[in-house]
């Protein structure tokens, strides 16, 4: 099968990274074309970026030239790594030249006709590709992944609004430093230190969930009906974003079965075997101390999200833990997938 050529936008930033990390060998998708500011455009991407991950830079990327924001490129499918104060009008741009952008960037994320997509929480939603196409004149479209913290509290709230029912939610995070990009938090701020806030976190946080878990109708979303408190917290963690969630449930359920729904929850991506699809979306832990970051952040190549410490909470019904890889899951892999989907449904 030939593979799709792709551009990443914003290639030279850690997330960027992540992206081309993640894409390297992929059995769909072929980076062919890199985008990054006015100082690195024109140069070879290896003469430009500080490559920041563990792993070595693909050879594939190292020699193409980044080209400017506002260049021509040779793909219709672009991973958009750009951060929210420049993205918005280059993704426009795009999709109305006829790219479809899968966006990590907030710009897009709570419009009413731009997809707002976990693939095992919400695959439905992308049918409102068409209706953005329709209302803005488009060929393209823009498609975009939740907030990296957004993300582990999502996927738990799916399997139990859809069995028991979600009233209402206090979420505490502790995010990793990477969530805050490279090179971060200075080091005087963060080490042996928490810092109680997150610029513009707890409102994603207290919105993106019910757009996701809201039902398709008439062309418009109609966001779930729970409530969501957030308190979002950064900590001296370089990967991977940990919640503490306690939730009020329609219907009564012990530890036990709660326990039962999550192990047993699958999605789409898992039916369709998509390459980037853990085979376990929800990792459950019986051990009293987990999840663990630097234990946990991998499980299921960084995909999966794993959750622990389920027990009776005496304000609300249930109380939990769950993580999630911030900038596979909560990111580049979350973009990725998408377009996997994408790809699956015949809108690629």
């Amino acid at each position: 099968m030939a593979t799709i050529p792709v551009a990443v936008l914003g290639a030279t930033g850690a997330v960027g990274q992540r992206f081309i990390q993640l894409l390297e060998g992929h059995p769909l998708f072929e980076v062919v074309a890199l985008t990054g500011s006015e100082r690195s455009a024109g140069k070879k991407y290896r003469e430009v970026c500080r490559w920041v991950l563990d792993t070595p830079m693909p050879a594939a990327v190292a020699d193409l030239t980044v080209l400017d924001a506002d260049a021509d490129l040779p793909a219709q499918l672009v991973f958009s790594a750009l951060p929210s104060n420049v993205a918005g009008p280059i993704e426009q741009r795009l999709a109305a030249a006829g790219h479809i952008v899968c966006s990590n960037a907030s710009n897009h994320r709570m419009e009413p006709d731009v997809p707002l997509v976990i693939p095992e929480v919400n695959p439905d939603h992308l049918h409102l590709i068409p209706v953005q196409r329709r209302r803005r004149g488009w060929s393209g479209a823009i498609v975009t992944n939740p907030n990296c913290t957004s993300t582990p509290a999502t996927m738990v709230l799916r399997p139990l609004l859809d069995t028991f029912g979600v009233r209402r939610m206090l979420l505490v995070s502790m995010q990793a430093l990477s969530g805050a990009g490279y090179p971060g938090v200075p080091s005087y701020d963060i080490v042996d230190n928490v810092i109680p806030f997150i610029g513009g976190e707890e409102p994603k946080l207290e919105i993106e969930p019910q757009k996701m878990l809201g039902q398709l109708r008439d062309d418009t979303i109609v966001p779930a009906s729970f409530a969501t408190s957030a308190h979002c917290n950064r900590v001296p963690v370089l990967e991977g974003h940990l919640v503490c969630l306690s939730i009020e449930l329609e219907q009564k359920a012990t530890p036990d079965e709660v326990t039962a729904v999550l192990r047993q929850f699958r999605g789409l991506p898992q039916e369709l075997r998509l390459p980037t699809a853990p085979e376990q979306p929800i990792i459950v832990r019986d051990e009293p101390d987990r999840p663990q970051p630097r234990r946990d952040r991998d499980a299921g190549r960084g995909m999966a999200t794993v959750v622990g410490r389920i027990r009776p909470c005496s304000l609300f019904d249930i109380k939990l833990i769950a993580l999630s890889h911030n900038t596979i899951r909560g990111a580049a892999g979350a973009s990725i997938l998408n377009a996997e989907l994408m790809h699956a449904q015949g809108w690629l």
